[in-house]
């Protein structure tokens, strides 16, 4: 198949894109390198079947493809909040635009939507049909809030249109090619431990998250974009860990002298956020399989191999 895949230079679309090449299908890679690298898909840029091309897709474009993977969207708080009004076109106008070329040339969408789309979860753990607490008005709602108008859109044009879609509410992801810069609480405990520096931990840590490996991920999102399950469904790893959890397992694992620097909350972070597999088991006959030991041994060594010491710290980036 033609298959084109916004945010293909990102860290998930990335990872997405190896398999999707290693399938032998022609690969459409769209990026305007907000967050994306070039070093993430570099491997395929003589291949015959990609294509690389530079666009944001708050602009239209026209192309001829099967499949849409829709995950263009900086997806980390720092990156998000940097410039929100440009996250909210992104996931607003953006979608609109893959939607309409989805439309046009009759291509099956997939939308890389979030578990922030839950906001600050009042039910434990999420199920898809929960529809959130979220501030339409917070600081992080250009992204969430975003999200939510993009379901919306995708199910709109299915209704309205006949557009095949598929919706995945993506929680915690972690991996190799994260972001140093990433702002997220995986790449931050790594960057800071291999630095030798403190681990920051907002509030008491008490706080929890599930992470998911990033194939785990990728092996989700081609099965719902392959099967018969419109969605909207969870796609994460429901092991839940508090924040403080993670910093030790990271300070074990790189550095166990480094010490625990506790910070004030940020606001509106969510207390707790652990998806609700069933759909995923039942119509995806899916779950992860890489156990987070595993998975954060892999990240650090990812991270170990690309740190440099002209890499400025996560403080002065977010400065």
């Amino acid at each position: 198949m033609r298959i084109l895949v916004t945010g293909g230079a990102g860290f998930i679309g990335s990872h997405l894109i190896d398999r999707l090449m290693e399938q032998g299908h022609e690969v459409i890679c769209l990026d305007n390198f907000y967050t994306g690298h070039k070093r993430n898909i570099l491997k395929w840029i003589e291949h015959p079947y990609f294509e690389l091309i530079r666009h944001d897709i708050t602009e239209p474009i026209r192309l001829e493809v099967d499949q849409i993977y829709h995950l263009a969207c900086p997806a980390s708080p720092v990156h998000y909040q940097y410039n929100p009004v440009k996250t909210i076109k992104t996931n607003v106008m953006g979608t609109l635009n893959m939607l309409g070329l989805a439309k046009r040339v009759k291509a099956r969408f997939l939308l890389a939507s979030t578990s922030e789309i839950y906001g600050d979860p009042e039910v434990h753990p999420q199920t898809e049909d929960y529809r959130g607490s979220v501030n339409p008005i917070g600081i992080r709602s250009c992204y969430d809030e975003g999200k939510r108008v993009a379901e919306t859109l995708a199910f709109d044009y299915h209704r309205q249109n006949d557009v095949e879609i598929r919706v995945a509410r993506i929680f915690n992801t972690y991996g190799p090619r994260m972001l140093e810069n990433d702002g997220r609480v995986v790449s931050n405990f790594v960057v800071q431990a291999l630095r030798g520096q403190s681990l920051t931990v907002y509030g008491d840590g008490s706080q929890t998250r599930s992470f998911c490996f990033v194939s785990d991920l990728v092996e989700g999102l081609m099965r719902l974009m392959n099967g018969e399950y419109i969605g909207p469904v969870n796609l994460g790893n429901p092991d839940e860990y508090t924040i403080l959890q993670l910093a030790k397992a990271v300070q074990q694992m790189v550095n166990p002298s480094i010490e625990i620097d506790y910070r004030p909350l940020p606001q509106d972070d969510p207390r707790r956020r652990k998806p609700d597999i069933t759909r995923a088991r039942t119509w995806l006959n899916w779950q992860p399989t890489v156990p987070l030991q595993e998975g954060l041994q892999l990240t650090i060594e990812d991270f170990r191999a690309r740190l440099t010491d002209t890499v400025p710290s996560i403080a002065e980036q977010i400065i």
